[in-house]
């Protein structure tokens, strides 16, 4: 159960500001709510703080911040999961394991033979002389060519 769980917190830091946001906000307050409209709510208002420290985080402090949400929200799936009884334990850990099985399947990114897959930003630089490029598909992006001594 440690193991769902932590993938449980991991999933929905990682989807905090992206466009699976709103529906990852929705199933995960609706996994927690069981019915309650009120513990929904309760739900949907920690996701919505979860996603704006995050959001606010300085560029040095992202990491630290990212690791302590995480962490909370290991520890709430743990808690919710340890107290039900053993029958409906497996049954809401399914239920999880399917909403987080949906946003790996919706989030995923693939590349082909000797592609390279990035599921977050890219920042290709070249500065001091160097050169960058960066292939996509027949089309090359990088830094021109140096003009030739008879080139104006």
């Amino acid at each position: 159960m440690a193991a769902l769980a932590a993938a449980g917190g991991t999933a929905v830091v990682q989807a905090a500001g992206t466009d699976a946001w709103t529906a990852v906000r929705q199933q995960v307050a609706r996994w927690f709510g069981r019915g309650n409209p009120q513990r929904e709510h309760a739900e949907l208002e920690r996701l919505d703080q979860t996603a704006g420290e995050l959001q606010a985080a300085r560029p040095t402090e992202v990491e630290r911040v990212r690791i302590r949400q995480e962490a909370a929200w290991q520890g709430r799936i743990e808690a919710l999961l340890e107290s039900l009884e053993d029958i409906e334990r497996a049954r809401v850990a399914d239920e999880l394991r399917t909403l987080l099985a949906q946003q790996a399947s919706h989030s995923s990114v693939s590349a082909g033979p000797s592609g390279l897959a990035i599921g977050g930003d890219v920042d290709v630089r070249a500065d001091h002389g160097s050169a960058a490029a960066v292939t996509m598909g027949h089309v090359t992006l990088g830094n021109p060519s140096q003009p030739g001594p008879y080139q104006d």
